[in-house]
């Protein structure tokens, strides 16, 4: 039997086939450059030896898109909501194509072995389209499908003998984001040009809308206007001290503040009476810092964001260079608990010859430091949480490669730690009828944070001895002012957690989304401050985020529910509650409804782009 294999990446497609063809492999040239065809045998169950070869694609086959009769220019943008898809290949995606159904010729079984995520198994539907160009018998039905997550031999091995089928209600799925992107997409994106071309570049700029483009603009935007918009307000606050072994330890108000001067003077006048506080409670218990949830995608995102300072897809490029190289899992899950039956001390085995954290996971296995990792909440039920497969010193590879593949190390081997133990101290005053607290932290055992330099938990100045009941009289006492302080600018560690919350993209496309609005020139970034980048909307982005806001759809297309909305109706086609027919229906229908409002309100977003405009240019004359 002639078996076909189908990888996502040329890079994938080698490295299975040199596991695989047990390093027997050879090596052809395809009609596409980039992608390789390799030859090679391997023994499948129940089919004995076969002949195999094991080709790859670059992405998707094909794409989507209207018929030239729909092209830009020719059709009223409101007629895309219900105008007729065709599948549209570039000339590199013909080549792709062609070569998967030239192969199919000779062959008698499919295997995909594309990424095991929603988008990976439409991209395998279209790899069996090309096929059965080829091989009319290659059905949905008998098409074999590997399972993966990483690149470790024994793992891919496992994936080959144990294929399954692809699943059909995510391909439905994909499917149907894919329509309604370009449905939504083209017919906004056309109208908006339409709208602002006289304020464009001389015409040649394109006004992009996405459903998830606009919402993550509207975080920005809305954080913006919070700090433009903030008004300080004045607050009060009483602080007492009380001195011990001729030092001072400072109680805050348990009140914390107030926002009346006069009920503050009247309170602390009130304790004034009396210099003489008591001591109502005295505690001491032990506390812990725990160890981080197994490494999902966002969670790498926002950690190379706010300790790097990359970008969330500067993060994403380096994790899948790695992934491909076979250092690390697949670097697209949303699982953040680890599969029962995973040899986590095999893995931390691989790690004990570093020379930067080798001495620490040599203590895990030997020392009886090991601790069994926290399982979160979260299981795509496709792939593991993102975890170092083969230890490498990334010999060949960047700065950025290395900081990446070494975080995702050291949280793996925090995961599999005891959390950070310490003991807190705290002591409550009352002076008058008001209680004051004071507390101290003691760190124990470090543990976890030993491997993890990330986090910082360190000791606080250590409180003095009090006995529950004793009177004490104070150092100090006083009345303190101060004001309330605006939110901070908008980072983007914040926008990848407020995207993941809402559900504004899925792990892998949040990153694509953020590059999106940046190079549409819809936000910019700031100029460092404070080690920090701060994302700013520009006036195009305020224009049309607040000209949206003034039409008050009844499904704003600025505010996350709406696509929200779209990813859970999207799950149901996964989850076979609703058919595609259903969930493409009923959206077109929400957002051509939208599409209608804005048109009639169009001049109503125009104009108030137009005016923030004027603004600009007024305030950056008389700077």
């Amino acid at each position: 039997m002639k078996v076909l294999c189908v990888a996502e990446k040329n890079s994938i497609s080698k490295a299975v086939s040199q596991i695989l063809g047990g390093g027997r492999v050879r090596t052809r040239d395809s009609a596409y450059k980039y992608v390789k065809n390799y030859e090679f045998q391997f023994e499948f169950p129940n089919h004995g030896v076969c002949d195999v070869v094991m080709t790859a694609v670059a992405g998707h086959v094909c794409g989507v898109d209207f018929s030239d009769e729909f092209s830009w220019g020719k059709v009223n943008p409101g007629r895309l909501f219900e105008a007729p898809i065709v599948d549209k290949a570039s000339a590199d995606q013909k080549k792709v194509a062609q070569n998967i159904t030239q192969l199919s010729k000779q062959c008698d079984q499919l295997m995909i072995w594309t990424d095991c995520d929603r988008e990976g198994e439409y991209i395998g539907f279209e790899i069996l389209q090309a096929a059965r160009k080829g091989n009319a018998t290659l059905t949905l039905q008998n098409t074999w499908r590997a399972q993966f997550s990483h690149l470790e031999r024994s793992h891919i091995l496992q994936a080959a003998r144990r294929p399954t089928r692809l699943d059909a209600k995510a391909i439905d799925a994909v499917r149907t984001r894919m329509e309604l992107d370009l449905r939504t997409g083209a017919a906004f994106t056309r109208f908006l040009t339409g709208v602002f071309e006289r304020y464009r570049n001389d015409n040649k700029d394109v006004i992009s809308y996405g459903s998830c483009q606009f919402p993550t603009l509207g975080f920005v935007v809305d954080r913006y206007k919070r700090v433009k918009g903030f008004k300080p307000e004045p607050f009060w606050h009483i602080d007492i001290s009380v001195k011990r072994d001729d030092k001072p330890t400072k109680f805050a108000w348990k009140r914390t503040r107030l926002f009346d001067r006069l009920a503050t003077v009247l309170i602390y006048e009130r304790c004034m009476k009396s210099n003489i506080a008591t001591v109502t409670s005295v505690k001491s218990s032990p506390t812990s810092k725990w160890k981080p949830l197994p490494l999902t995608t966002v969670q790498l995102q926002k950690a190379c964001s706010m300790y790097f300072k990359m970008s969330a897809k500067e993060s994403l490029d380096c994790a899948e260079k790695l992934y491909q190289l076979g250092f690390i899992s697949y670097p697209r899950t949303e699982t953040d608990k680890y599969p029962k039956k995973m040899d986590l001390k095999d893995l931390i085995s691989k790690q004990t010859s570093s020379e930067s954290w080798g001495e620490y996971a040599r203590g895990l296995l030997d020392g009886d430091k090991f601790s069994q990792p926290r399982a979160g909440k979260h299981d795509d039920e496709a792939h593991p949480p993102i975890h170092p497969v083969l230890f490498t010193k990334c010999p060949d590879l960047t700065m950025k490669h290395k900081q990446v593949y070494e975080f995702i190390v050291r949280h793996f081997l925090a995961t599999c730690s005891e959390d950070a133990k310490g003991m807190t101290n705290s002591v409550e005053l009352t002076w008058g009828e008001e209680k004051f607290n004071a507390s101290g932290l003691t760190v124990l055992e470090e543990n976890f944070l030993l491997v993890y330099k990330y986090q910082k938990w360190t000791s606080s100045t250590q409180l003095p001895r009090f006995e529950l009941n004793e009177e004490i009289k104070l150092h100090s006492a006083e009345i303190k002012a101060g004001q309330t302080q605006p939110p901070s600018l908008m980072t983007e560690t914040e926008l990848i957690a407020l995207m993941d919350a809402n559900g504004i993209g899925t792990d892998a496309t949040i990153a694509d989304h953020i590059e999106k609005i940046l190079s549409r020139e819809y936000i910019t970034k700031s100029t460092p401050r404070q080690g920090k980048k701060f994302l700013i909307p520009t006036v195009l982005g305020m224009g049309l985020v607040e000209g949206f806001e003034k039409i008050n759809l009844n499904n704003s297309l600025t505010k996350p529910f709406l696509r929200k909305n779209m990813e859970e109706e999207l799950k149901k086609i996964c989850e076979g509650v609703k058919t595609k027919e259903q969930v493409t229906g009923e959206m077109v229908q929400l957002y051509r409804d939208s599409f209608a409002t804005s048109v009639q309100s169009q001049n109503v977003i125009l104009n108030t782009y137009v005016g923030l405009r004027r603004d600009a240019e007024a305030a950056q004359a008389g700077a």
